[in-house]
């Protein structure tokens, strides 16, 4: 496959871990940890997108020494992409945005993956050494 026919399909990562709006940040923060992930999505009962958390959002809340929950400091303006969009599209958001990863939604706002820079620098690294661009 050659890299300009490369979709974010292809990159992103779908064994997501989410939280519901009313978890608490703690619950976010034990989630971030255990998957070492830095950005969290949030959805709703239906497995729709509704947020996001940054490991820097939950570490700024843990530090004010309040109890808040996800809700109250997940961002709701998000940037989110589709699964069939131009991987080179999606790597030209992430650097125009200056954002670390993008959701991945499908027609109805369902969750379906995420796509990050550290997915770009492994699609780097792999056509540097000759090998096939997707993942096995």
């Amino acid at each position: 496959m050659k890299p300009r026919d490369l979709s974010v399909a292809d990159l992103m990562t779908t064994a997501l871990i989410t939280v519901k709006p009313a978890d608490a940040i703690s619950q976010a923060h034990e989630e971030m940890e255990f998957g070492v992930i830095r950005h969290l999505p949030v959805v709703d009962d239906r497995g729709h997108l509704v947020g996001v958390l940054s490991e820097r959002d939950v570490s700024r809340a843990l530090a004010s020494g309040r109890a808040h929950t996800v809700e109250d400091i997940m961002v709701r303006d998000m940037v989110t992409t589709r699964p069939e969009t131009a991987a080179h599209v999606a790597a030209r958001t992430l650097v125009d945005r200056q954002i670390g990863s993008l959701l991945v939604v499908d027609a109805a706002g369902k969750l379906v993956g995420v796509v990050t820079q550290t997915d770009y620098v492994e699609l780097a690294r792999r056509a540097l050494l000759g090998l096939p661009l997707e993942r096995e």
